[in-house]
């Protein structure tokens, strides 16, 4: 599992929030529910999403916007009008004035809005927790990304959009696998863009002797590694494989394996009650002990005092 898995394994779409949302001019919604991420699909009309620090960027039929949070954005028609819809955590919406509006605008299953024919067509889908695994790819996101219609293969975008007003049997679950896959597809179209700046880690997976490396620690993070087997494993000596995962990477191979395992134990500790000992059993550690020590020293924290502080969004 690489970092870009790891964004949807454990806290993945799992009951996520996902709506289409249907308008008509003049319309503007600030969203401050602090949510880590939030997709949004733009179906009909246009809209301008205008993150908290950055340049707004207009959405037209077909283009994807992936939101970084946790600080707020405005969805509008452009215009200068101030919020008329805020929508606080739990995906309460209220007018500035506080008037409940999340009943008084539902217009059917999964749909909400003032016009179900409005000239403004969206679906938005919030994760609403990841974990420290996903973490790692968050921070390299800028607040406000959008992939076009013409950079990729639009057509899941046609599959959600057809299923989410839909009711049947393990609909919910459809629905958070597809929103998986499309976000997915569109993170891998804009980190392959030379402009992106992805991260070093996702860059070098194409390296022939880091990228092969980086898929060891990750399908097998629990495996005894050490810079001699995974050099063997490799096929080239230890200093080959420490040099170009140093310069491919930007840090040691068993520093960037150290990193993996903790991110990892940190993600089942919130995702589980299993003890101190299974855990480090499963990211490669000998002990809860050791894993506690090396937990302490690059979180700050315990690992029980991180299970008992619960989602860090």
């Amino acid at each position: 599992m690489d970092a870009l898995a790891g964004l949807l394994e454990g806290p993945r779409a799992s009951g996520a929030f996902l709506l289409r949302i249907v308008l008509d001019p003049p319309w503007s919604i600030r969203v401050q529910d602090g949510s880590p991420l939030c997709v949004a699909v733009m179906l009909r009309g246009e809209a301008c999403f205008a993150p908290e620090h950055g340049e707004p960027v207009w959405l037209r039929p077909g283009d994807v916007a992936v939101v970084r949070g946790p600080d707020p954005y405005v969805m509008s028609d452009g215009t200068t009008s101030p919020p008329r819809v805020i929508v606080y955590p739990g995906q309460r919406c209220v007018t500035p004035e506080g008037v409940e509006l999340r009943e008084r605008m539902a217009l059917g299953v999964r749909t909400w809005g003032s016009d179900p024919d409005g000239s403004v067509q969206m679906l938005l889908g919030v994760y609403e927790e990841v974990g420290a695994v996903g973490q790692r790819l968050l921070d390299v996101l800028p607040p406000l990304l959008v992939v076009s219609e013409d950079a990729w293969d639009a057509a899941l975008v046609a599959v959600l959009a057809g299923e989410v007003s839909k009711q049947g049997p393990a609909q919910g679950v459809m629905l958070d696998r597809l929103l998986d896959l499309l976000l997915i597809s569109v993170l891998r179209v804009w980190l392959d863009r030379p402009e992106s700046e992805a991260p070093a880690w996702y860059r070098a997976y194409a390296h022939p002797v880091a990228g092969e490396a980086l898929r060891l620690f990750h399908e097998d993070p629990a495996s005894g590694w050490t810079l001699a087997r995974v050099a063997a494993e490799v096929g080239v000596s230890r200093a080959t494989l420490a040099e170009c995962f140093r310069s491919a990477v930007g840090t040691p191979p068993m520093t960037y394996l150290t990193e993996w395992r903790l991110a990892l134990a940190a993600d089942l500790l919130r995702q589980s009650d299993v003890t101190l000992n299974v855990v480090a059993r499963q990211v490669g550690y000998g002990s809860g002990f050791a894993l506690s020590s090396a937990f302490k020293r690059v979180y700050g924290i315990s690992p029980q005092e991180y299970r008992g502080a619960g989602p860090a969004w």
